[in-house]
């Protein structure tokens, strides 16, 4: 089964809340970053090419009593340097619990299993604004055999801690402290703009807002900061219809899923998919000298790796073919993601495909 998600049967433009499609100046988000190391895994950890790691783990346990001596080569395979990041929403508070990412530094396996102990994150103004720590959730892993072959599903060096920062520095806002409110919105677009413009002065009256250009808009807002909360929150609730934008086909290449928006269109192209299958299996050889050789019995481990491609199939698109076209015609030749992401590109490089291609 492919990882695909289709936004099939949406019309070209539909009404939507003001609040879904701007952000609020003065109540953005802020980017956190902090250095850590997990703890608790099983071996998986950085070698000893990562020198900050052993100096790390001394400086910790020398803040907790222990100095090691000097000279001393440090080196456990339990342990990774990592860099953690979150992100503080607009108007948290000492306190409240955000989620944080977990991403390895150095050349760790693995973080599955690790908890992460105690982390400033800090904000662009060098600022610690919350403290990081807990145990990770992985959603990818990696195996490796004996002999050097190895298998990675997602990737198994990042992971995220649910609610495993505390907000410690509140982040000052000047929301109330402007005679206007600014909405920006998320993705520019003039038509979208002119609506939003439209929408308020319809019911707020002529001249309550004004277009700086296809990202900004500026409403006139009561001083009062209760009342402008409540201000925000009836523009955010005003209904309007949403410039049309280009299709896009998003590639998670993570996670293997790919999203294709309503509207994407092929112009004449032909494709030829073939599988590529590759399979590895793993055993022992057990080598035995002769009795007067004076050699020693050796058990050595051994890989098999059989490379297989099977007949490709191809096939053909006439020009405008439709999204449901394009996702059967795919589907029928039994693609997987990695095959899906390949043709798209492909297509796109060929000049055939109508639609932006974004990679996250």
């Amino acid at each position: 089964m492919l990882g695909l998600v289709l936004a099939l049967g949406l019309p070209t433009a539909w009404a939507q809340n003001v609040g879904a499609l701007v952000n609020v100046e003065g109540l953005r988000e802020n980017a956190l970053v902090g250095y850590g190391i997990v703890v608790g895994l099983n071996g998986s950890g950085d070698g000893t090419q990562a020198k900050y790691t052993a100096q790390s783990v001394a400086n910790m346990l020398k803040q907790f009593g222990t100095r090691l001596p000097e000279g001393t080569n440090l080196r456990s395979r339990n342990v990774a340097a990592v860099m953690v990041s979150a992100t503080f929403p607009s108007g948290y508070r000492k306190g409240q619990m955000i989620d944080v990412t977990v991403s390895s530094l150095g050349d760790a396996k693995s973080l599955r299993g690790g908890t992460l102990l105690m982390t400033p994150l800090r904000g662009a103004d060098s600022e610690v604004y919350a403290l990081a720590q807990g145990n990770l959730v992985i959603p990818g892993i990696s195996v490796q055999g004996r002999s050097g072959s190895s298998v990675t599903v997602n990737t198994a060096t990042t992971g995220r801690i649910p609610r495993g920062a505390t907000i410690e520095r509140e982040i000052a806002s000047d929301f109330d402290s402007t005679p206007s409110v600014r909405l920006n919105l998320k993705r520019p677009n003039l038509q979208t703009a002119a609506n939003i413009v439209d929408a308020i002065n319809r019911s707020l009256g002529n001249g309550a807002a004004t277009a700086l250009d296809g990202t900004s808009v500026d409403v006139i807002a009561p001083p009062d900061p209760t009342q402008r909360v409540a201000f925000v929150a009836k523009l955010s609730a005003l209904m309007v219809t949403a410039g049309k934008e280009m299709p896009r086909i998003v590639f998670n290449s993570r996670t293997g899923t790919v999203v294709i928006s309503q509207g994407v269109t092929v112009k004449p192209a032909a494709v030829s998919h073939g599988s590529l299958k590759v399979t590895i299996s793993e055993g022992f050889a057990v080598s035995q000298p002769n009795e007067l050789s004076q050699g020693e019995t050796a058990v050595l481990p051994v890989s098999e790796l059989n490379v297989s491609q099977p007949g490709g199939r191809a096939f053909q698109w006439k020009n405008g073919t439709s999204l449901q076209a394009i996702v059967d015609t795919i589907n029928s030749t039994g693609a997987t993601p990695d095959d899906l992401m390949a043709i798209l590109q492909a297509l796109d490089e060929a000049g055939a495909l109508s639609a932006e291609l974004v990679v996250i």
